[in-house]
């Protein structure tokens, strides 16, 4: 009998860090081992992203996924049965075809990544080795840069800041061990200068706080000085990333910045992006314009010489990641599992990014579970960075401890990442 071959599989209903309902599913094997995965769901989402299958009915305000679990607890549990969970892009396949469209809308993006990283972790379980060892092998040793949001804004707070995140880079630090020990200290320091300037120290979604700032500057100002209070060198020590989320912006042919109200257009937009980084620490900005902008995002790219993430741009799809690499509209891509909604094909992103010269980015979503795949995965391919919120709240909490915990697996063996490349 074959060791890794699925006996059953079994979704149901959980709640995400909104309190909004998720899949978790177990893989289990004919060898007794199991494997669990749950799936978080974004708030500022891509149009081209893969379609997360909600109830649309009175429970839950319409977002449950009842549904979505009958999807996997019957049609792919008949499909991948006695199937051997070790083939992870035949058993992925298999769901995609069965699927049937184009964005996984008749199954679920959900139910199908579901089921995907459940069979990989069940695979791991059963030969008793680590995920990101089982999908990386020897050579899985990169620990992250982690590129935490300190400060939210844009559609993960109620203030007045348009930019959706304003993240801290511990470059400096020597192991992600102390890359987080530095933002801990950065991220106190923060809290400590907001409550004595009688700020807000309530938090956002991914943990960053959310005052009351009227613009992006005094958000980065606050920044540098809680880097400096800390005890560390803005530019040197810790740089800033941002994240726009710039499709939300879009009006016409231009941008319409929904709190401020102030109009742009592309090159407008840049040459204020290009004036933030004149004045303060800005080593990485994502999504800096809309989702269909290939052009502009060659342009801002060209401009700044700054790593320039695509996020709605890309959506962890390779089909317009391979766009994206032909017309050199980004240096990095970030990397969301449930964007595109299997395993083998957010390894295959990572992969084509990566030859192609890119950073890929690991990333978690704004309504996240405690599940730690998304740090397994960064390290199984060597991602050099990877983003989970700001040091705060459980399920951002739990990617950042797992990555600790691998790093002292790994031992004197592992290597912090680069991202001043």
């Amino acid at each position: 009998m074959q060791k890794t071959k699925i006996e059953k599989i079994k979704a149901i209903q959980i709640l995400d860090s909104r309190g909004n309902p998720t899949i978790e599913t177990t893989v289990m094997l004919t060898c007794g081992a199991t494997g669990k995965a749950q799936v978080p769901s974004g708030a500022s989402t891509g149009k081209f992203e893969a379609y997360e299958k909600r109830d649309g009915e009175d429970a839950y305000l319409g977002k449950g996924v009842i549904d979505a679990c009958r999807c996997v607890n019957t049609e792919i549990n008949d499909l991948l049965k006695n199937k051997n969970a070790e083939d992870q892009f035949e058993i992925d396949l298999l769901m995609c075809r069965h699927d049937g469209t184009e964005n996984k809308s008749r199954l679920g993006a959900n139910a199908i990544l579901s089921v995907s990283i459940a069979a990989a972790k069940a695979v791991s379980n059963a030969y008793g080795i680590p995920l990101y060892r089982y999908l990386g092998g020897k050579n899985a040793r990169t620990l992250p840069i982690p590129l935490l949001n300190i400060i939210n804004g844009g559609a993960h707070a109620d203030n007045g800041l348009d930019i959706q995140e304003f993240m801290i880079c511990p470059v400096g630090a020597k192991s992600f061990t102390g890359a987080m020990r530095m933002s801990m200290e950065i991220y106190g320091n923060l809290k400590s200068i907001l409550r004595e300037d009688e700020l807000s120290i309530s938090v956002g979604d991914e943990g960053g706080f959310a005052p009351q700032f009227q613009d992006a500057e005094e958000a980065l100002q606050y920044i540098v000085r809680a880097i400096e209070f800390a005890g560390y060198k803005p530019g040197k020590d810790v740089f800033i990333a941002l994240d726009i989320a710039a499709s939300e912006w879009q009006n016409n042919d231009g941008y319409l910045l929904p709190k401020s109200k102030k109009e742009y257009s592309t090159q407008d937009l840049i040459d204020y992006y290009k004036a933030l980084i004149q004045k303060y620490p800005i080593i990485s900005i994502e999504d800096p314009l809309h989702e269909e902008d290939f052009e502009g995002f060659s342009a801002i790219r060209q401009q700044t010489g700054i790593q320039i993430v695509g996020d709605d741009l890309f959506v962890t799809n390779p089909k317009r990641l391979k766009i994206g690499i032909e017309k050199r509209a980004a240096n990095a891509i970030l990397v969301k599992p449930n964007q595109i909604g299997t395993l083998s094909e957010t390894l295959t992103a990572i992969e084509m990014a990566k030859s192609a010269g890119m950073s890929a980015i690991l990333s978690h979503r704004s309504g996240d579970t405690p599940d730690t795949a998304i740090a397994d995965i960064a390290v199984a391919t060597n991602c050099n960075q990877i983003k989970s919120g700001a040091p705060a709240r459980g399920e951002r909490i739990a990617k950042y401890n797992r990555l600790i915990a691998i790093e002292n697996e790994i031992g004197s063996g592992g290597i912090y990442g680069n991202l001043l490349h």
